[in-house]
């Protein structure tokens, strides 16, 4: 399915979201615009609170922004919402099913809504590639909260959409599961589907996204290629564990989390610095190594420095 203008597989332009209240009013989103190219595999990262969810919502039709514009393969969104909305495959945070079906049920049910007929062949796939095979008969109400996960997931592609949207997808699940959902999503997105990731594993993100934008208080903060982001950061980390306490002129600049600590390092003559004021200040190192800098250490980094928005190269 090619978008109905040629352009990108998803646009944001100027989108802003207002919530009015007795308390008064809270922008949700400030003004975000960004374009998702057909056959991306984009990542959307930002803290709890960010305006992450509000987009999806945004862009699934379940929120209206107060102004902006969002379109989906070409279709707006409020204009056009069924064409945008068959464009969609979302798989939202929480586990909504229905418990008097089964898990094919489920299925082709999902099908009937987008007007989808004699699409078994295609059920049959997914129900292999995500593991639910076994499960086929299952009624929904049986299953655990991991293949419910993977319920979801099917019927979310169920209907072959060009626009795939996971918010949160192995938030909670099992090593299996998260193996088994990005080796099958990496496919489609080979193939030619455009990927819209949400993910606290920032690792996920890092290891799947070609691009990535970063949302802080409904503003975009940064918004560039991952290979970019990564290399616009500190290029050396210095981790290691420790029962001591650092000293105060380290302190600042480490992220301590029990007893493994971070530390930024610019160069080697940074690492050999740092080495030095551990040792003068009597902290017993171990497990020391000296590494790149993550998307992790980049997210840290531009979340707690952005004060306004960074777009780089798209």
């Amino acid at each position: 399915m090619i978008s109905a203008d040629g352009g990108p597989a998803v646009r944001f332009e100027q989108v802003t979201k207002t919530y009015t209240g007795a308390r008064g009013s809270f922008r949700a989103l400030d003004s975000v615009s960004f374009d998702i190219a057909q056959g991306e595999f984009f990542g959307l990262l930002g803290p709890n609170g960010a305006g992450k969810t509000t987009l999806i919502s945004v862009l699934a039709g379940l929120a209206r922004a107060s102004s902006g514009r969002v379109t989906v393969m070409g279709h707006d969104v409020v204009n056009d919402y069924a064409a945008a909305r068959r464009a969609l495959g979302i798989v939202p945070q929480e586990l909504v099913f229905d418990p008097f079906f089964s898990v094919r049920e489920s299925l082709r049910i999902q099908s009937g809504y987008f007007g989808v007929k004699n699409n078994e062949a295609w059920i049959n796939e997914l129900l292999e590639q995500l593991g639910l095979a076994d499960k086929a008969k299952a009624n929904m109400r049986q299953l655990s909260g991991g293949m419910k996960r993977r319920v979801l997931v099917a019927q979310a592609l169920v209907h072959r959409p060009p626009v795939i949207v996971l918010d949160e997808p192995t938030a909670g699940v099992d090593v299996e599961l998260r193996q088994t959902l990005w080796h099958f999503i990496a496919r489609l997105n080979r193939e030619g589907h455009t990927v819209l990731l949400t993910t606290h594993y920032l690792e996920e993100a890092e290891a799947l996204c070609s691009r990535i934008a970063m949302l802080k208080q409904g503003r975009v903060v940064a918004l560039d290629r991952t290979a970019n982001l990564l290399a616009g950061t500190a290029s050396t980390m210095l981790r290691f564990k420790t029962d001591s306490a650092l000293p105060p002129a380290l302190q600042a600049n480490a992220r301590v989390t029990g007893r493994s600590v971070q530390i930024t390092a610019r160069d080697a003559g940074d690492v050999e610095q740092l080495l030095a004021k551990l040792r003068a200040g009597g902290v017993k190192v171990e497990d020391l190594e000296i590494g790149r800098a993550d998307l992790e250490d980049v997210f840290l980094e531009i979340m707690e420095g952005a004060g306004s928005v960074a777009q780089g190269a798209a």
